[in-house]
This record gives C-alpha cells, sequence and structure tokens, in this order.
C-alpha cells in the first residue's frame, strides 16, 4: 500500500483549496458593494471586510486541520467563533501525488510555521485595481520559506465575462512551481518593479543608482514576484522597511522554488521562525535570474540607511 502523504505536502494540498475558498470570499465582498473599510495606522494602511473574513477562513481552516502549526496572519483577529461557511476541509489531489523532498519528509506539526497575509494589496483592492491583488500562504521550516501558495481572486478579470476567474500559483523547494509559465525577463533590459504607494526618497534613489530602462509601479509584494516570475520585470526593488514576513514568504518560497533569489536591500536573506519579528525593515531585493548585478550596485548610502 502507499504511504500517506507527508506532511508538508498535506499542508500545502490543504492550503491550494483554502486560498481558492479565500479568492471566493474576496470576490464575494467585493461583488457585494460593502468593502468594510477601516484605516489602521493611516490611509496606506487599510483593512476592509475581506481581509477579516479571509483570515479567519484561512487561518480556522488550517488550524483545524494541523492544530499544532504556527500560524502568523497579518490582522489581529480570534477565530475562535468562526462560522462554518468559511471553513475549508478540501485539498488538490494534484499536489498530493508529488513525493516531498527528502529533507522534509520527516517534518512534523510543530515545526512548521505558516505565514498569512489574507489580502496583499489592499489598498489596490479598495481602488479597484484587482490584478494587484493577491492571497499569500507561506509554510516554513527551520526558519526558512520552503513552500508557498499565491492565489490571484481576479486573474483574467479583464477577459471579458466569459473568462474564469482567478488562478492559484503554488511550489514547493526542490519540486519547483506551478500554476504559471514561467518567462525570464527581456535580456538585456532593466525592467524594475517596486511600490506604488508606499514611495519615498530613498526609494527612487535607490532605482535610479540602477539606471532602469523602465520602472513599474504596483501594489502587492505577491503581484511583484509573479511579474517577475512571468518575464514582466527583472528586478523588485524596495528600499524601505513596510513589507512584513506574511508578504514575502509565499512569494520566496515560489521564487526559490524556480531558482530566483530574494534578501533585504543588504544581502540578507529572510528569517520565517515563529520568535522573528514582522517586520522587514531593511527592504527588499529579488530576482528570477541576475541577482549579483543588482545586488551590486545598490548604492552604500542606501543600504547604510536601511537597519535591519
Amino acid at each position: 500500500s502507499m504511504a500517506s502523504p507527508a506532511l508538508l505536502m498535506r499542508v500545502v494540498a490543504s492550503a491550494y483549496s483554502v486560498a481558492e475558498k479565500a479568492a471566493t470570499i474576496v470576490r464575494n465582498v467585493m461583488s457585494a458593494g460593502d468593502l468594510g473599510i477601516v484605516e489602521k495606522a493611516g490611509p496606506n494602511d487599510l483593512q476592509t471586510k475581506a481581509d477579516r473574513l479571509v483570515q479567519m477562513s484561512i487561518c480556522a481552516s488550517l488550524a483545524r486541520k494541523f492544530p499544532k502549526v504556527t500560524i502568523i496572519g497579518e490582522e489581529e483577529l480570534s477565530t475562535d467563533d468562526v462560522t462554518e461557511e468559511l471553513i475549508e476541509y478540501g485539498h488538490c489531489e494534484e499536489i498530493l501525488k508529488k513525493p516531498c523532498p527528502a529533507q522534509y519528509t520527516g517534518i512534523k506539526e510543530e515545526e512548521l510555521v505558516i505565514w498569512v497575509d489574507p489580502l496583499d494589496g489592499t489598498k489596490e483592492y479598495t481602488e479597484g485595481l484587482l490584478d494587484h491583488v493577491t492571497v499569500l500562504i507561506g509554510i516554513a521550516y527551520g526558519g526558512k520559506a520552503i513552500a508557498g501558495v499565491i492565489n490571484q481572486p481576479y486573474y483574467n478579470y479583464e477577459a471579458g465575462a466569459d473568462a474564469v476567474l482567478g488562478r492559484t500559483i503554488w511550489g514547493v523547494l526542490g519540486i519547483g512551481a506551478f500554476g504559471f509559465q514561467l518567462t525570464e525577463a527581456p535580456a538585456g533590459k532593466h525592467i524594475i518593479i517596486t511600490t506604488r504607494s508606499h514611495s519615498s526618497t530613498l526609494v527612487n534613489d535607490c532605482i535610479s543608482a540602477l539606471n532602469p530602462d523602465t520602472v513599474i509601479r504596483v501594489g502587492g509584494a505577491g503581484n511583484k514576484i509573479i511579474q517577475l516570475i512571468e518575464g514582466k520585470a527583472s528586478a523588485y526593488v524596495f528600499a524601505s522597511p513596510g513589507c512584513k514576513k506574511w508578504d514575502t514568504c509565499a512569494p520566496e518560497a515560489i521564487l526559490h522554488a524556480v531558482g530566483g533569489k530574494i534578501t533585504d536591500i543588504r544581502g540578507n536573506s529572510f528569517q520565517y521562525n515563529k520568535e522573528v519579528k514582522h517586520m522587514n525593515s531593511a527592504g527588499v531585493l529579488a530576482t528570477l535570474r541576475n541577482y549579483d548585478y543588482y545586488a551590486s550596485r545598490i548604492p552604500n548610502t542606501v543600504k547604510q540607511s536601511l537597519v535591519p
């Protein structure tokens, strides 16, 4: 008889279905028309009814199946009184069929940390820039992002009424990443992707120093990593604090699964153990290819002004 799938593969398979459920909630809140917006730290730091419902759905669904896993979500919410319609019990069979990489077969529940961003790109969501929005579920072991799920609830939303809305991208280190077409950015072009709503002198000075051909400003860390793996941008550069562990965990796992690289602006890798501080204080530098080219051109003045 077949051995039952390793814990990691079961967690990823469940996270896939949980992310699809999350996407349905995101779309339903938007079509109902009342976003229930509250400001957290200011006008660029918003929370909507979708952020709240999706986080409760993801955290409660995963906690029921994997009670000893640590789950850290962006929103400070209790999951005590989550209604049954928010719970997703399903999993993706396709993922369970893939063999777990040998180094991850012995993982126990209490060794995993799941970082959840229920709605990455909330500000863009409230402004109707729906293609910027993602749902992020990142899975870490030994402080390292090893698997991730990114759902784009509105993928294809401009393709007309008959188009299938949404898609789910997933990846595991040592297996690869799926649900998209891996594409490299045009050779010899320096297309920098960066923040849309959190710009600053430092952010812009850093980008100018890289002498880009083009600068793309969009919302959402998940969205930016997708632009890298689909060849729309060559580097994601954000020389500022503001990005958090739940923004980078899932995208990092997917990017690393296809041979890319993400660090802070100073070249340090991110840590994802449960005790770690949530803020990525020293910004983000990510590429699918040619990481060293960009890293070597970040000005020292920029590095010195960002303390990890």
